[in-house]
């Protein structure tokens, strides 16, 4: 089973999927740095757009957000060694990435709220009395 690094490119990671890749592993920042997710539009993109093989987001994840924020982006998987590894309680922070996973999950099957850029009541306007 091959499952290979690829950076956040859809074409490259088409030409993976050709050759037989069970999954596609897109970096989330270069390998052992933890600077979390670099692009995010990227990869929203690329989970949109690449849905026949697991997304396995890989390199970077420096935190329980930036683990988050993949699943929330779509990823089927987190890999991680740096940041738990290098953590100066690493069982706590395997715990806060489990944790986080499972949360980005849950957000991304829930859906998003749709962004604005204008403010809008969160309650109802209907029953209110005016005065």
């Amino acid at each position: 089973m091959v499952l290979p690094y690829t950076n956040d490119d859809i074409v490259n990671a088409r030409r993976l999927i050709d050759a037989g890749a069970a999954a596609v592993m897109p970096l989330a920042a270069p390998i052992g740095s933890g600077l979390g997710i670099q692009n995010m539009t990227n990869l929203r993109i690329f989970r949109e757009m690449i849905t026949e093989v697991p997304m396995i987001v890989d390199a970077g994840v420096g935190t329980a957000s930036d683990a988050a924020i993949a699943m929330e982006l779509g990823a089927d998987g987190v890999l991680m060694n740096t940041a738990i590894a290098l953590a100066d309680d690493a069982e706590k922070m395997a715990r806060a990435m489990k944790l986080a996973v499972e949360a980005g999950r849950l957000a991304f099957e829930a859906g998003r709220m749709q962004k604005k850029l204008y403010a809008s009541a969160s309650s109802p306007l209907t029953g209110v009395v005016g005065s």
